[in-house]
């Protein structure tokens, strides 16, 4: 590990994910699923959703998870953000159309076919857009 001239780690130290000898500071999945059922107008559903994924993608929660519906108009949906110790994760729904918006960002690696899984198993989207952005 590299120092700076201050004697410090080296800025890129922490650059814990590695594919094919390319160091990145971390991995972001970026989900859009749409016609989500019923669950995703469930404050409690929604909480248990993140609270389980959280461990089932090796994650370590930082704090409590903050969680409210509001909006106005067409606008109105649940978001809620768990910090976790690598980074956060967030969400966005919209109650009209039912469709949700999940960012996972996290430096230690994690499979996002994990999170696929549980959102199909939760939500039973019609749809579902994913985009991975590995952060350099």
């Amino acid at each position: 590990m590299g120092k700076s001239p201050d004697g410090l780690a080296s800025r890129g130290a922490y650059m814990r994910a590695e594919i094919n000898g390319q160091k990145y500071y971390g991995k972001h999945l970026m989900v859009t699923a749409v016609n989500c059922n019923e669950n995703l107008l469930d404050i409690p559903t929604v909480s248990r959703f993140i609270k389980e994924m959280v461990p089932a993608i090796d994650m370590v929660p930082y704090g409590d998870l903050v969680i409210a519906r509001f909006g106005e108009g067409i606008e109105v949906g649940i978001s809620a953000v768990q910090l976790i110790v690598t980074s956060a994760i967030t969400i966005h729904t919209n109650d009209t159309f039912r469709d949700l918006y999940l960012d996972v960002f996290s430096c230690k690696w994690f499979e996002e076919e994990v999170v696929i899984k549980m959102i199909n198993d939760f939500f039973a989207p019609g749809e579902i857009k994913e985009n991975v952005i590995l952060r350099r």
